[in-house]
């Protein structure tokens, strides 16, 4: 007795095929809605995984911030004029150099910075102008003694002479060095400025001018004990992030994107089907001409 015969596989037009269609009827597929959900889900992941990683740049960035005040802090004052000469361009990496100076203020020429906040609490600047003295660190100035911005700190009333006094003499100040402001609208109140620029103080002070300004930390003398010292000042504000986190929360919000992406490459396959245009109602074209046709003026 014989074997049967094999029973042939279906041939590939036996089986259904999917007419072409619109995106959104393809979408509307039950099974494109569960890839939906899917892939929507695993968008979320990727865009909280990519929000933590923004939370731990901005820790880290914070955290490099700190260690990089607390050693400047900790090392040697430098002098001011090997570090910053008057009227030079004032570059981003002096912003928080821990520099010493000596000089005279000169309390005629004081002025309040209004609108100041320090913990919380919303007061004035004292900025007092010092004209440097030779050993106070403008080593190879040669010109008209210069006149440096000092934030002596901040006071909550602009009416408390104890605390507005200056401290006559010489003195010897540590501080930090910022970056100049921009200018004000020019509205100021007599006795007050809107900012602490260089370029309006030089009309009040005279110049020579620094075109940054010292962020007082302590003095010799000291002076009154009402005025509250300003924290040392960073070029990031407190606000810099760390790049590799942050470029690892780029990844991740580019994999969720991806994620959609991919659903509505799935969504426009599924549209397109998979039964030919001749057969879908579309007029097929010959891929070549047949060589038993006759062609008139073939002969």
């Amino acid at each position: 007795m014989s074997d049967p015969a094999p029973v042939p596989d279906p041939a590939p037009a036996d089986l259904p095929r999917r007419a072409p269609t619109t995106m959104l009827r393809a979408a509307a597929r039950p099974r494109m809605i569960v890839l939906l959900v899917l892939l929507l889900g695993a968008a979320a992941v990727c865009a909280r995984l990519g929000v933590w990683q923004l939370d731990r740049a901005q820790l880290r960035g914070e955290q490099a911030e700190r260690v990089a005040v607390a050693e400047r802090e900790q090392a040697p004052p430098a002098a001011l004029g090997d570090v910053l000469a008057p009227q030079a361009s004032f570059s981003g990496d002096l912003v928080g150099e821990r520099v010493e100076v000596e000089g005279r203020y000169e309390p005629e020429g004081q002025l309040l910075v209004p609108e100041r906040a320090l913990d919380g609490r919303t007061g004035y600047l004292v900025l007092t102008p010092l004209r440097v003295s030779g050993s106070g660190g403008d080593a190879g100035w040669t010109g008209p003694v210069p006149v440096l911005p000092v934030a002596r700190g901040w006071v909550a009333d602009a009416a408390d002479p104890a605390a507005l006094a200056v401290p006559d003499g010489a003195v010897r100040l540590t501080g930090y060095l910022q970056v100049s402001e921009a200018s004000g609208s020019g509205d100021d109140v007599p006795g007050q400025t809107e900012a602490i620029s260089s370029a309006e103080l030089v009309n009040r002070w005279g110049g020579p001018i620094y075109t940054g300004y010292l962020v007082l930390a302590s003095s010799e003398p000291a002076q009154p004990a009402g005025v509250a010292l300003l924290p040392p000042p960073t070029l990031g504000g407190g606000s810099g992030l760390n790049v590799q986190n942050l470029a690892y929360a780029a990844q991740w919000w580019i994999f969720g994107a991806f994620a959609v992406l991919l659903w509505l490459r799935l969504v426009k396959d599924e549209a397109a089907g998979d039964v030919p245009e001749d057969e879908a109602g579309e007029p097929a074209v010959p891929d070549r001409v047949d060589a038993s046709s006759e062609v008139p003026w073939s002969r």
